[in-house]
């Protein structure tokens, strides 16, 4: 059985979600033995953070807090998550293959954060099969854990990337607009760093 991505090369493993062929390069091991697709790791990504909101308003709401109004974060949590899901709806139901950076429209805004969650997803990808290591500058992910042309690794200074030892990094945008919400991306999770004047959850 040969890889859905490379048909030159064997397939070593079988995508959990979507029982597509892969092999090794192509599989992101996501739990002890259980191996998935990077569109279906990217997935799983995505809901993992929409359920861990939801759990956090409903035990909100279970002790009595005061509802309140909808600000920046829920609508930048909102968007973000359609945009991204709509993303990998049309590339798993449309049979295309794994966007690169280079085929992101790189404009400031949205497109920066689509942008963040693919670096997030190649650092991911460096991490299980350099030895847990991280590299030293985002650079080092191209050509082989980031697909983007020679011509476009200016994109790359739009985020920023930080070593954190006990953490691993924590990855942002690095010019965020007054007033919005910015998000950084670590191994052990999301955080949302509030405009200024609030804190971090």
């Amino acid at each position: 059985m040969q890889c859905k991505t490379h048909p030159d090369r064997k397939a070593t493993h079988i995508c959990a979600s979507c029982n597509a062929s892969l092999c090794d390069d192509c599989a992101e091991e996501t739990g002890s033995g259980v191996y998935t697709c990077f569109q279906c790791a990217m997935l799983q990504s995505v809901s993992a953070v929409g359920s861990g909101l939801t759990e956090k308003r409903e035990k909100a709401i279970e002790k009595g807090l005061k509802k309140k109004k909808w600000g920046p974060f829920h609508y930048f949590s909102l968007i973000s998550s359609v945009l991204i899901l709509v993303m990998w709806g049309v590339i798993i139901f449309g049979g295309q293959e794994a966007p690169s950076a280079s085929g992101v429209v790189l404009e400031r805004g949205k497109a920066d954060r689509v942008l963040l969650f693919l670096v997030d997803g190649a650092l991911k990808r460096y991490a299980h099969y350099e030895g847990n290591r991280y590299p030293e500058s985002l650079y080092d992910l191209v050509p082989k854990y980031l697909q983007i042309g020679k011509d476009r690794l200016s994109v790359l200074d739009r985020l920023s990337y930080v070593k954190e030892p006990g953490v691993g990094y924590e990855l942002a945008v690095a010019d965020v607009g007054d007033g919005d919400m910015n998000v950084v991306l670590t191994p052990k999770g999301v955080k949302f760093i509030q405009p200024s004047g609030g804190g971090s959850s």
